[in-house]
């Protein structure tokens, strides 16, 4: 649905985006994460055709954003961080000059009705949206986005000041969303990204870093880490551990107060490690009470490449 090839962008001499290609599936919720600068939002821009690139080619639905800006902007929803809202509109009123603003093809009454029953704001929709809360004035954005029934929904930190009940809210509403349309989600919350999307694309300094589902992600950059916990004296269990050759390192973690040591450990490339570990550790009378593979948390990641 989405295809981004060789992406470029300087503002002056300050590089934004780095040479960077990746692709979105249709149906796919694709989470963009990275520290401020990292380049989310000017790929957004890029994408929705709002800015233009350095170098390199993005299409949409098949569709060039620079030779056929229109049809791409059919097929694209966008809210930005800041909605574009008329504060002096009511909800309606709103709606409606951005239902004409695009030029949309559908019965009006009919589709302005839907999506307003969609984001849940039929109680509001005769208000003045300057006199509504910060968690309607973003579902108010998110209807405009909506409106024409866009295939792919683009997202720059839809929940970003909202309190925690409003979040919720929105980012169940973006899961229902993700049903039926593409989605790419920028967001700094990253329990809303592990959540929402099914894929995560990581910025840094303007170039992807990593990108992979967050379980992966976890697995892959945690490297092949185990914690492991066994019953014993704790210098016998860490000779035994630097005599086995299939253990490549164990590092000592902490006390399991009178449950035995925490081990840190990653095996060698073998495929039977575990196994072998287990028969090991038997033969020396030193019980295995727990062994799991470490994983790191998504805030850890962030983290890593900010």
């Amino acid at each position: 649905m989405i295809n981004v090839n060789n992406l470029s962008k300087y503002y002056g001499k300050k590089c934004a985006l780095d040479d960077i290609s990746f692709s979105v599936d249709k149906g796919e919720v694709v989470g963009f994460l990275g520290a401020n600068g990292a380049g989310k939002t000017t790929t957004m821009n890029i994408i929705c055709g709002y800015l233009s690139s350095g170098g390199g080619t993005v299409t949409v639905d098949g569709f060039d954003v620079l030779e056929q800006p229109d049809e791409v902007k059919r097929r694209i929803g966008y809210l930005p961080e800041h909605p574009p809202l008329y504060l002096d509109m009511t909800v309606y009123e709103y709606l409606d000059f951005v239902y004409d603003l695009k030029k949309i093809e559908m019965d009006k009454e009919k589709h302005i009705e839907q999506i307003l029953k969609t984001v849940y704001i039929e109680d509001v929709q005769r208000r003045l949206i300057k006199n509504l809360s910060k968690g309607y004035r973003q579902r108010v954005g998110l209807a405009q986005a909506m409106l024409g029934d866009p295939p792919v929904l683009i997202f720059d930190e839809p929940t970003v000041g909202l309190d925690p009940k409003q979040i919720i809210e929105i980012r169940n509403l973006i899961c229902e969303l993700g049903k039926n349309h593409t989605v790419i989600l920028s967001s700094h919350i990253l329990t809303e990204i592990s959540a929402i999307c099914s894929r995560v694309i990581i910025l840094s300094n303007g170039s992807i870093a990593a990108e992979d589902t967050p379980e992966r992600l976890s697995k892959t950059l945690a490297g092949n880490q185990y914690l492991l916990r066994i019953a014993g004296e704790r210098d016998i269990i860490e000779q035994a551990l630097s005599n086995m050759d299939f253990v490549e390192k164990a590092e000592f973690a902490e006390d399991a107060e009178g449950e035995g040591f925490d081990f840190k450990i990653s095996f060698a490339d073998r495929p039977d490690a575990r196994e072998l570990l287990f028969y090991a550790l038997a033969e020396r009378r030193l019980p295995i009470l727990i062994l799991k593979e470490i994983e790191m948390s998504l805030e850890e990641i962030f983290l890593k490449f900010s």
